[in-house]
């Protein structure tokens, strides 16, 4: 698919429409430098306005795009991302003025996936969402949460492929021989109207209300133990599923800080804490939940305010109770407003993923892993204070996600990206965790250019075991990581060649970054070649028997997968991380293509790099490594090279 001007996905038909364009690409991204984007307006003749008699003082927009995402969380950004930057022209929906979902800063909640924490120390994602966690920690410091909203818009505006509808609510779908011809959605802050005509759309709404307006299958509540033999699920199938949470912050003000609570918060014992610790206070508690036993869509605003005065009502037993004489000087300094939302509808899929699915781990068709073990909470949350906060079963490994749990049952043009993939309630309590929904929404967005390319549907992909291959391939290109699933890629010219180095650690030489592999196991195996840093720093050779010509070289480095690594308050979790760039990360190298030298980087701290460079013909490729970010070790995990 070629790269085609966003414009061209907006015909000019009258009407209002601000555009961010931009002829570079962000960072990552296989094509040009960046550089600033250009905003763009299109100013609107009278005569759309009224265009719909429903709503005379609305303009009426016309779109037309390849693929069309509702939903701004990380899995939207992920799919909008890797869609756009695979050639796609992107429209992606955001109902809120800003990105990231429940780890904006209208929720703060820090992401967690496959690492557990630090319970499965090294299975940190690879792919987008660890682009987006190590630019965080470069340049967020001070652990700013309106940083990191502002990082993830300029990743989305900065593609030239993505035009992004914030405060944009989806409404209806307009369904043509069971597919979605166009959706309808609603920017009142603007006064717009947009249709959106699209051959592929991504449900990425949590709540799939896309799949709903199309009249997607799907399911809602917990399944009878005895429909898959699952172990956490209840005796009797019901409609209930976890709750909201709402966090806060809070610091020592060095003073005296009193506190009164509203007359509407709650009044908490030290029995409602029976099973929920308050030794911390700088940042919420995921266990204030509530509402798993209501309609956590269409109870929402019951749900915040049962969860705001849960919240007041903490805060005023450790303020107040006596129980905590030590936070005489703390203060709230930020409450949540918007529920954190975990579970509501889930659309089937061709494959409905289960508990044992999970603790097996392994499909032929897989897109993406997940390692958070399944986590179920008590419907009734803090109303349930004589039962733990959460039941928690523990797969034995890292788990794969298959494509056919990602696409509708009965609706041949859609996708689902997020919590709402295709999974029992049990298997959901995994999958819903932001770095899992992150590398869904990657394998999304790449597997819908497949079938643009193809001019397939995600049916057709899936069955076809050899364009599954080819779709894993291209995400291991993209640093996505599959259990299971090495570098074959038969365009990958390094494959055809030797390496040498100008030395080795015994347990990481030179060969390793060819044998297909871009992570080490943790505790089993090392795929990377390891080298000291000399006063002339280290250096890596591919030699090809005989000259190839070189367009692009691609270079994965080691960004310390044995540390966790994400925003948060929460001041024990921050603490074994490191908010910089990370240590082990090559900062300083160039390339050189026989003795011509096609590339020199200062400052890099990102794991996967990739060089567009004019056609060079040559027999050997030089990286020389001249600093890191820290260690006094030169690491590489993959070089690949392309024509």
């Amino acid at each position: 698919m070629k790269r085609r001007d966003l414009l061209s996905a907006l015909p000019f038909t009258g009407y209002s429409l601000y555009v961010f364009a931009s002829p570079g690409q962000a960072a990552q991204s296989p094509a040009l430098p960046v550089t600033a984007p250009r905003f763009e307006v299109i100013a609107p003749p009278s005569a759309r306005r009224g265009a719909l008699a429903a709503e005379p003082n609305m303009s009426l927009v016309e779109i037309q795009a390849d693929v069309c995402i509702a939903g701004g969380g990380l899995a939207g950004i992920c799919a909008a991302l890797a869609a756009a930057r695979r050639g796609a022209r992107v429209i992606l929906l955001q109902d809120r003025s800003r990105l990231g979902g429940n780890s904006s800063s209208e929720v703060k909640m820090h992401i967690v996936g496959a690492n557990s924490h630090r319970g499965r120390p090294g299975w940190r994602e690879g792919g987008l969402i660890e682009e987006l966690r190590l630019d965080d920690a470069a340049n967020n410091p001070q652990r700013c949460w309106e940083l990191w909203d502002l990082l993830l818009y300029d990743k989305i505006i900065s593609e030239p492929n993505i035009t992004l509808l914030l405060e944009t609510t989806l409404y209806s779908a307009t369904m043509q021989n069971g597919r979605i011809a166009s959706i309808m959605a609603r920017c009142d802050k603007s006064e717009h109207l947009y249709r959106i005509r699209a051959p592929h759309f991504v449900d990425a709404t949590g709540d799939s209300r896309l799949a709903l307006e199309a009249g997607a299958e799907f399911r809602t509540g917990r399944e009878a133990r005895s429909e898959f033999n699952e172990s956490l699920a209840p005796e009797k199938a019901d409609q209930e599923t976890l709750g909201s949470s709402i966090l806060f912050t809070s610091r020592d003000f060095g003073r005296p800080m009193p506190y009164k609570p509203p007359k509407w918060a709650r009044k908490v014992t030290k029995e409602h804490l029976r099973f929920r610790g308050t030794r911390a206070w700088e940042y919420g508690y995921w266990w204030i939940e509530w509402g798993g036993d209501y309609d956590t869509i269409r109870d929402n605003e019951r749900i915040r305010f049962q969860l705001l005065s849960i919240v007041t009502g903490v805060w005023d037993y450790i303020k107040n109770s006596g129980n905590h004489p030590d936070s005489a000087n703390w203060a709230l300094d930020w409450v949540g407003m918007m529920p954190g939302k975990r579970g509501s509808r889930r659309v089937i899929g061709d494959h409905l993923l289960t508990e044992h699915d999970l603790l097996r781990g392994t499909f032929d068709d897989a897109v993406a892993i997940g390692g958070w073990p399944m986590d179920d909470h008590p419907p009734g949350g803090f109303d349930r204070p004589d039962l733990p906060p959460n039941t928690v079963l523990r797969t034995p490994e890292v788990f794969n996600i298959p494509l056919r749990s990602l696409y509708s049952k009965n609706i041949p043009n859609l996708w689902m990206a997020g919590r709402n993939i295709s999974a029992t309630h049990a298997a959901f309590t995994s999958t819903r965790v932001m770095a899992t929904c992150a590398c869904i929404g990657q394998a999304v967005g790449t597997a819908v250019t497949h079938c643009l390319d193809q001019n397939i549907t995600a049916r057709q992909l899936a069955q076809d075991p050899k364009r599954v291959q080819r779709l894993q391939q291209t995400l291991l290109r993209d640093d996505q990581t599959l259990r299971g699933v090495r570098n074959e890629d038969p365009a990958d010219l390094a494959r055809q060649a030797s390496v040498s180095a100008s030395a080795e650690l015994p347990h990481a030489p030179a060969a390793h970054v060819l044998d297909g592999w871009v992570r080490d196991i943790p505790g089993k195996e090392i795929h990377q070649w390891q080298a000291r840093l000399s006063d002339a720093g280290a250096w890596l050779e591919l030699r090809w028997p005989k000259p190839v010509t070189l367009r692009e070289i691609q270079l994965t480095f080691d960004t310390g997968f044995q540390r966790e690594l994400t925003l948060t308050s929460a001041n024990t979790h921050n603490k074994p991380m490191i908010r910089a760039p990370q240590p082990e990360t090559v900062r300083d190298y160039r390339l050189l293509a026989g003795d011509r030298e096609i590339a020199n980087v200062t400052g890099n701290h990102q794991r996967l790099n990739r060089h567009r460079v004019d056609p060079v013909t040559t027999d050997r490729l030089r990286i020389e490594i001249t600093a890191t970010n820290g260690s006094d070790l030169a690491r590489v995990f993959e070089i690949r090279c392309y024509a």
